[in-house]
């Protein structure tokens, strides 16, 4: 690939554990658009923790892809390198002050990050250096522990604060490493659309955010799991239901640069408009919200359509990351439930399974304990055109989601779907107007980690050929009208062309 530096594209994707590493919705739909709109030319700059947790590239990278840049945030092996190099700068009186400062805007939502890549000069008060081994933010931290912190110990609570600093200072050195751009586009918010921010400014073009799931809300989720946060209390001390401390500053972190991305983001783009209104909600500006549903390639899928009338198999599969958001344990027992309502039926979990190792384990040894034998299948990862046609009923387990790609592949193959109540599940099911609604229902929706539900529902859906005929019509009226990738691929072409100056390419 050329070198980024030296060719300008016009789009800059800006990817935080996903594409081309990864695979999933999210993954799946920057392929997508890629592929679609051959007329822009894409870069790509990849932002992971650390080289070790990722395999090789997953999608063959098409030929409008430009270039491809990678950044680990914790990399073990860069910050050893770089302790060789710690001295002690001399730093101004004002430093401790000039640090309350700049914590005190970012808190209040108000930062100007304008100059943030000025601060990388070793001689400068905010460096990274000055930061992280300096005197004064020793003595800021400590004064913020005492003032603010109860809970956990100074070491913890030092160090946490270490960590969460720690990967500004790579986005900061990344910006003047991003490719030249015409536009920056980021999918979420995090690090990734901080590194939209900074790069936007660096080389005044535009930034526009295409939130997928809410960040900040699927972040607070994992990290209320995350063992790697060492908040470990008396049980006997203080309410157990309560955040940690640790885990709350982690959790405000990621609110606060959602607010920041959303005050420099224009357009600020969602999938549907419950998601909109949480963005409104979190500090988004009204005036540059919008809605782009997400899209399928309709007419390729409706070649996995049965013909009319003949018998679905008693198969329900989840096509999903095996990882602790979707929720797989929920499925796994409601497999246990159809067993009983449904002798011989079978449930299938496809998708990658090397993301969380530690999740997936725990989720064999679930299927192992309840005795499910071969019942229940672990695929791994499978292309949708080897699966979806011996499948009966796509079922979506999910404790978070936006509006997911894996429901509108089997509607338009001609699955109904039972889904929990999450993102835009059930707009997809029911409709989301008067207009929407009256195509039916395509399937079932039902509570959060109810495994007894969503065992039921797909049980009735298999047990009776004449709800499972009107669902599956449903679904097909429905993902047509509505979700054929040909609507989302011009819509994001007329924003392109919008934000670069209605000129499009030339």
């Amino acid at each position: 690939m050329p070198d980024p530096q030296t060719t300008e594209c016009d789009v800059t994707l800006l990817l935080e554990g996903t594409y081309p590493y990864i695979k999933g919705g999210v993954s799946s739909w920057v392929h997508q658009l890629v592929n679609r709109l051959p007329q822009w030319r894409f870069a790509a700059v990849f932002l992971g923790s650390r080289p070790q947790d990722y395999g090789g590239i997953q999608y063959p990278l098409p030929g409008n892809l430009t270039s491809l840049t990678t950044l680990y945030l914790f990399d073990e092996t860069e910050r050893s390198g770089a302790r060789a190099r710690i001295r002690a700068p001399r730093l101004p009186a004002d430093t401790t002050a000039r640090y309350a400062c700049l914590h005190e805007s970012l808190r209040a939502g108000n930062a100007d990050v304008s100059d943030f890549i000025a601060h990388l000069d070793a001689d400068d008060p905010l460096s990274e250096e000055a930061f992280l081994h300096g005197e004064p933010a020793w003595r800021y931290i400590t004064e913020a522990y005492e003032a603010n912190a109860t809970e956990p110990s100074f070491v913890d609570y030092f160090w946490t604060v270490r960590n969460l600093h720690r990967p500004l200072w790579a986005l900061g050195r990344a910006t003047r490493q991003l490719p030249r751009s015409r536009l920056f586009l980021s999918p979420s918010t995090g690090f990734a659309g901080l590194l939209g921010v900074l790069g936007a400014q660096a080389q005044r073009r535009p930034l526009v955010l295409m939130e997928h799931g809410i960040y900040t809300k699927e972040r607070r989720i994992d990290l209320m799991n995350a063992n790697w946060i060492n908040d470990a209390h008396d049980p006997l001390q203080g309410d157990a239901t309560e955040v940690s401390h640790l885990r709350e500053m982690w959790i405000h972190f990621f609110q606060i640069l959602g607010r920041l991305i959303y005050r420099h983001a224009d357009p600020i783009v969602s999938l549907f408009e419950t998601a909109r209104q949480q963005q409104i909600r979190d500090g988004a500006d009204p005036a540059r919200t919008r809605i782009i549903p997400n899209g399928v390639d309709v007419e390729r899928l409706a070649r996995l359509r049965r013909a009319a009338g003949t018998e679905p198999p008693p198969v329900i599969c989840l096509l999903g990351r095996v990882v602790r958001i979707k929720d797989i344990k929920t499925f796994i027992r409601a497999a246990q439930v159809l067993r009983q309502r449904l002798p011989g039926a079978q449930a299938w979990i496809v998708g990658p399974e090397d993301e969380d190792a530690e999740y997936c384990r725990e989720c064999r040894e679930l299927a192992q304990a309840l005795g499910l034998g071969e019942t229940l299948r672990f695929f791994g990862f499978r292309r949708i055109e080897e699966i979806l046609p011996d499948v009966g009923v796509l079922v979506l387990s999910s404790i978070s989601e936006g509006l997911p790609l894996s429901v509108l592949e089997g509607f338009a193959a001609g699955l109904p779907c039972v889904t929990t109540d999450v993102g835009a599940c059930a707009d997809l099911v029911h409709g989301r107007g008067d207009e929407d609604r009256a195509l039916g229902d395509a399937g079932a929706v039902v509570g959060l980690a109810d495994h007894e539900a969503l065992a039921e529902a797909c049980a009735a859906l298999l047990r009776h050929p004449a709800t499972y005929a009107r669902a599956s019509a449903a679904a097909i009226r429905r993902v047509e009208r509505y979700y054929d990738q040909r609507q989302m691929i011009d819509a994001f072409d007329r924003v392109f062309a919008e934000r670069i100056g209605g000129e499009g390419r030339p």
